[in-house]
């Protein structure tokens, strides 16, 4: 049987790296598209092409999925994992970075998803899996401009779902909590650079140092961890609609659901301060 083929984004390094090896494992023939392809390189041992890709370049985009699709005809998975977070206070964020973070997290993936259905649809046959975040359903202060773009991805991906189903393509979401990769400490240094002086330093310091405790510490998810929950996204022959990973991702994502908006203001800003102590 041939085995199905995958294509991961922003795989060079955390959710994205781990991702693709764990793909690799259970059998799929991986492809890693990343902008610094050097980070790729231990993905070729095990047997993972590596390619470039930047998720802001059309014609970037266009060959990446062109070349999967001229060798095996379609792309049966595709991971849309590339984003990144900008914090700082939206009174001080620059328009332009607010842009780029839409054109990252979710103009991307739209056009890469846009990319590979035809192939899929034509097959009736397809998975894509679109990782968002416990901060697409919750907020942070300083946080406008990711929860924004997460939230776009959870709507996206739910209407996404509907209008595919009749063609047989599955469109999955998975929701990580604070996962062990720099992910956090390199937002919570851009938030220290645009916000750490002015009105909000305060809110600033708190959150950049909440940002940073899910980087190597006991209280995050290792990335290996979230893949895993990918990959049985991929590989569940019913998947489920959502698949929220990490610890406290649940109880988050109740609390939210159960505390009035204040009451949930109050519970969130708490939690934040003790990383200052």
């Amino acid at each position: 049987m041939t085995p199905r083929t995958a294509l991961v984004t922003g795989a060079s390094t955390g959710i994205g790296f781990e991702t693709a090896i764990a793909l690799k494992a259970a059998g799929f023939t991986v492809y890693a598209g990343a902008r610094r392809v050097e980070k790729m390189e231990p993905l070729k041992d095990h047997g993972i092409t590596v390619l470039s890709l930047d998720v802001t370049l059309e014609d970037s985009m266009a060959s990446a999925v062109a070349l999967v699709e001229a060798a095996h005809g379609r792309i049966d998975v595709l991971v849309n994992n590339a984003g990144y977070g900008s914090y700082g206070s939206l009174e001080e964020v620059p328009l332009a970075e607010g842009r780029r973070q839409f054109e990252v997290n979710v103009i991307g993936l739209a056009r890469m998803t846009q990319l590979v259905i035809p192939a899929m649809r034509q097959a009736r046959s397809g998975r894509i899996i679109n990782i968002s975040s416990i901060g697409g359903k919750m907020y942070e202060p300083l946080g406008a401009w990711y929860h924004g773009t997460k939230f776009a991805v959870e709507g996206m991906s739910d209407s996404l779902r509907l209008e595919l189903k009749p063609h047989g393509i599955d469109v999955v979401i998975v929701e990580p909590a604070g996962t062990d990769t720099e992910w956090g400490t390199i937002a919570g240094q851009g938030l220290l650079a645009t916000s750490a002086d002015g009105p909000y330093r305060e809110q600033a310091h708190v959150m950049a140092a909440a940002l940073a405790s899910t980087s190597g510490q006991v209280i995050s998810t290792p990335a290996s961890v979230v893949a895993k929950a990918i990959v049985r996204a991929a590989t569940a022959k019913r998947p489920r609609t959502r698949y929220p990973v990490g610890r406290g991702a649940w109880s988050v994502l109740a609390l939210r659901r159960v505390l009035p908006d204040r009451l949930f203001d109050v519970a969130l800003w708490s939690s934040y301060k003790r990383f200052t102590g």
